[in-house]
């Protein structure tokens, strides 16, 4: 069974978000269209609550784009997003959702970030979507979203490491933050040395 999974296509993340992708806005057609194509269509959603630890706002002094240790791990500091109940929180209305059997929510300690969609940063706790998948016999999964070198990476190596038998990522219905440039091609590089096959929707339902 094929299994899409649609990765934090919400507000905050699209053009005139607080932290927008660029062109993050993309994403939406081709991941529309993949939902057709899959046998089972499920979601992740960033739900932060207000002055989660991730957000430049919750320590004085720093700034977006800085980092410090949170979890007693690395933490890229962000502008805050997708607080729990807002309108950047919610699901972009453009994507098609009608689909969606069920959408997992992430980013909810405010002790730890949370990027994959399968746990948080450290471990501590899972959100569910593994049990989901594996629960409707789900053997293929397919990964779009936003962010190619955040998220989206941190789903599809999850889910490697998880033991899914099939794992892609389709280029055109993902974008990158790009701190840095090349952190997308980066980001790509690091999927298919671990085995994530990195398609075009063509090869992908051809």
């Amino acid at each position: 069974m094929r299994a899409l999974i649609l990765v934090d296509i919400q507000n905050d993340f699209l053009p005139g978000g607080a932290l927008a992708v660029p062109r993050g806005d993309r994403v939406i057609v081709p991941a529309n269209r993949l939902q057709a194509r899959c046998d089972l269509c499920c979601a992740t959603q960033d739900w932060h609550p207000e002055g989660h630890g991730s957000f430049a706002s919750s320590h004085p002094g720093r700034r977006p784009g800085e980092s410090l240790e949170l979890a007693g791990l690395p933490q890229i500091l962000w502008p805050d997003h997708c607080v729990q109940g807002s309108r950047g929180a919610a699901l972009a209305a453009l994507l098609d959702t009608r689909r969606v059997e069920a959408i997992f929510r992430k980013g909810t300690d405010p002790r730890v970030d949370s990027y994959s969609g399968f746990f948080d940063n450290a471990e501590r706790k899972a959100t569910g979507l593994a049990d989901f998948l594996r629960g409707r016999g789900a053997d293929e999964l397919v990964v779009v979203g936003l962010a190619t070198d955040y998220c989206v990476k941190a789903t599809a190596l999850d889910a490697r490491r998880l033991g899914f038998a099939s794992v892609a990522v389709v280029e055109e219905a993902c974008a990158a933050v790009e701190l840095r440039p090349g952190d997308a091609a980066a980001a790509l590089a690091e999927l298919r040395v671990a085995g994530v096959r990195v398609l075009s929707s063509s090869e992908l339902l051809g």
